[in-house]
């Protein structure tokens, strides 16, 4: 088989004060990135030090995934926010995680939107060139992470930032290439064999079967789970283990 290479990222530290969702150690076993939230959508000083810390020691790239300023929402509600405050506020989110990599002997490798966030900028340029800004109030050389042919990814080209193109295993897909809606049923997709058998379609064949059935062309150099979906992390182990079964080699983009 070709040896390919793909990279797998999760959505980590979604935790804040006493309140923890995602499995971030066991997670940080299995991945080679981690998106780690940056205090908007979810987060906090403390969860983002361990995480980074972890993530540090296991030679784990940490990412900023940054959001609207939605605790309460989890970043995955609606908002409508003037461009040059989310630019200010996607540096700010970069910039406090940045802190907390240096502290763990790295650097912030890469930049994702997260939630609602994330699919406005699928299509939306002044939210998607509000990001791009904001990223490069932090740095000029952060690739960002995200859909391929996403007017985020254009602007960010625009302006000579690097992209990474993403797909998600978990998730379902719409016959447009698109994410199915979390309200949607079946827009998250749990079962372990069926989510390994996404994962080495997409990373051998470049294509996902969507919700309808029909077979969608996808670009990816990386492969998202989310933190937060039921039993993750033997969904994270069972995509790794059939990947490399695959003759896919699993390894960090940035």
């Amino acid at each position: 088989m070709t040896d390919l290479v793909i990279d797998l990222n999760a959505d980590l530290g979604e935790g804040f004060g006493r309140w923890t969702l995602t499995h971030d150690t066991a997670m940080l076993s299995v991945v080679t990135s981690a998106n780690v939230a940056c205090g908007f959508h979810a987060g906090d000083a403390s969860t983002m030090r361990r995480v980074c810390e972890t993530a540090a020691a296991r030679g784990v790239r940490i990412g900023a995934h940054v959001s609207y300023r939605d605790l309460a929402g989890f970043g995955r509600r609606a908002m409508d926010v003037p461009a040059q405050v989310l630019a200010d506020e996607v540096a700010y989110q970069i910039g406090a995680l940045q802190v907390f990599a240096r502290a763990a002997g790295v650097n912030v490798a890469y930049v994702k939107p997260h939630g609602a966030l994330y699919n406005r900028v699928v299509t939306d340029q002044e939210q998607a060139a509000a990001v791009v800004a904001g990223v490069r109030l932090a740095s000029s050389e952060l690739p960002v992470l995200g859909l391929p042919n996403s007017v985020l990814h254009d602007e960010a080209r625009r302006v000579g930032l690097p992209v990474v193109d993403e797909a998600f295993v978990d998730r379902a897909y719409t016959a447009e290439g698109t994410l199915v809606p979390r309200s949607t049923e079946g827009a998250v997709i749990t079962h372990p064999r069926h989510v390994a058998r996404r994962a080495v379609e997409i990373a051998r064949n470049g294509r996902v079967t969507s919700l309808d059935g029909s077979p969608v062309n996808v670009r990816a150099r990386s492969l998202c789970l989310h933190g937060d979906t039921p039993g993750a992390v033997e969904l994270a182990k069972q995509v790794r283990s059939a990947l490399q079964a695959a003759g896919v080699r699993v390894e960090a983009f940035a």
